[in-house]
């Protein structure tokens, strides 16, 4: 193979083909989400070393970021499951504003409660993590943007500007903190800049969401391509029978609106993804920040490149997600890369080395985010299309909300002296979604001729073609 050949395959299996032949509306959705977490990553490394600052306890702290998530929960819910009817662009750019809107009040308020009420509505991320209905609505968005055969590229580079955007705000905030506390800030003063900055993001990440085109909302089916249209859908999304393939697609999102089948998938998934979302939320960002701050007396700088490596390295390893996922299938992809970062997890808090802590977050972040695009391309594969954005935001409100106990737990373990505690049972939880994943989602494995994805138990794909071919030549026949 010529070295040309070579680099081609290369961009291929890592889907930067894809991603150079996407539409401008892909690109603008993957650089707002790295703008967006760029805010998060830059707030979340300070937000629980400035609630220490201004005085509060360990326990207060983690009320705090429970508080957040529980209300987070009916914002997303009720923003995701009318984001189709109310329009996608008009939900995230008022997204962008409530952004800017909380980094202002964080920067000038002292306030408990004020500042509980502004991180609800302007979705201030206390792990660092996505919130809020806007990874739902852009997830969907961008399913609806692609193809079967692309999907899953899509959607793990939606996850790497993500991961290097975090990556960028940890370090983007641990240096610019430090530099201005050398320059005279106090500590608290230093905090509050980083929340002007956040701010800022929230308008320039409006700003952009303002360009999108009309292609992002829910396009209605015309009547004379219903049938032939709605039988590839059906296909695609490997739900046999529950479209009934005549009538366009509502464009409106709700709970009703979900075919049986969709519901019981989405009842499994919902069921693990709460206990693995328990465990994110015992041990966020934020807090995994304390706890090395505490633990070895780090100062800003360094702690926030600690953090800002974790997060690039997890880039990386996301960039290899969706060809893993081409060869063993989105549900071995999902196991099997995040079963070793729970383990990595839970002997966290055991070495007494810096050296041996940091590796130990390395390798954990290096596995621990490559589940997430096979786990949307499996998610947006199990359900009718327009079904997407309502499905996509339940189970983002269902991780949210079962992370909301997590912080508190860690604040409480935190303040008795028994913060380790946190890391070792997050980490089991986490292996227990694991293998329940396995256990109830293996014989899902999804297989495809690279533009259809149907399940490995259907029927061969050349007769599926053929079926395809004639069901098209007799719409063709009844339209003339």
């Amino acid at each position: 193979m010529t070295l040309q050949g070579f680099l081609q395959r290369a961009k291929n299996e890592v889907g930067i083909s894809t991603l150079a032949h996407a539409s401008r509306d892909v690109h603008i959705l993957l650089l707002t989400r790295g703008i967006r977490m760029f805010a998060y990553g830059s707030s979340t490394l300070v937000l629980a070393l400035y609630f220490a600052e201004l005085g509060l306890s360990d326990t207060k702290i983690g009320l705090f970021m429970t508080l957040t998530l529980i209300g987070d929960v009916g914002l997303s819910l009720l923003l995701t499951l009318v984001a189709d009817s109310l329009g996608r662009r008009k939900i995230l750019v008022v997204g962008g504003v409530l952004m800017a809107v909380s980094g202002v009040v964080f920067a000038i308020a002292t306030n408990y409660w004020l500042l509980l009420l502004v991180a609800v509505v302007g979705v201030i991320s206390p792990s660092g993590n996505e919130i809020g209905p806007f990874k739902a609505i852009e997830e969907s968005t961008l399913a609806h943007l692609s193809d079967a055969k692309t999907r899953s590229d899509v959607f793990a580079f939606h996850v790497v500007f993500g991961t290097l955007g975090g990556a960028g705000g940890f370090l983007a905030g641990g240096w610019i903190t430090q530099a201005l506390q050398t320059a005279g800030w106090s500590e608290a003063a230093s905090f509050r800049f980083i929340f002007w900055l956040y701010a800022a993001a929230g308008l320039i990440k409006a700003a952009l969401t303002s360009l999108l085109s009309a292609k992002c909302e829910v396009q209605p089916v015309p009547a004379e391509r219903s049938s032939g249209q709605a039988q590839s859908e059906e296909t695609e999304s490997f739900l046999p029978n529950t479209s009934q393939a005549t009538a366009p697609p509502k464009k409106s999102s709700s709970i009703s609106s979900i075919s049986p089948k969709s519901r019981k998938t989405l009842l499994k998934l919902c069921s693990l993804f709460f206990f693995d979302s328990l465990a994110s939320g015992m041990c966020p960002n934020s807090l995994i920040a304390f706890f090395l701050s505490r633990k070895f007396n780090l100062p800003e700088g360094q702690l926030g490149s600690i953090i800002a490596t974790a997060q690039f390295v997890s880039s990386i390893g996301n960039l290899f997600a969706s060809a893993i996922a081409k060869r063993i299938g989105f549900v071995k992809t999902m196991v099997f890369t995040h079963l070793p970062s729970a383990i990595f997890l839970s002997l966290m808090p055991l070495p007494a080395s810096l050296w041996l802590t940091i590796t130990l977050l390395v390798s954990r972040a290096s596995l621990n985010a490559m589940d997430q695009a096979p786990r949307s391309a499996f998610l947006s594969a199990v359900v009718l299309p327009d079904e997407r954005t309502a499905v996509m935001g339940i189970v983002n409100t269902v991780k949210t909300m079962s992370q909301s106990s997590g912080p508190f737990l860690t604040g409480s373990l935190a303040e008795s002296g028994r913060f380790w505690i946190a890391f070792v049972f997050a980490g089991a939880l986490k292996a227990a979604y694991d293998v329940g994943l396995l256990t109830l989602f293996l014989h899902t494995k999804l297989e495809g001729d690279g533009d259809k994805v149907v399940p490995s138990n259907d029927r061969p794909q050349d007769a599926e073609n053929e079926l395809q071919n004639v069901r098209g030549r007799e719409s063709e026949d009844e339209r003339r």
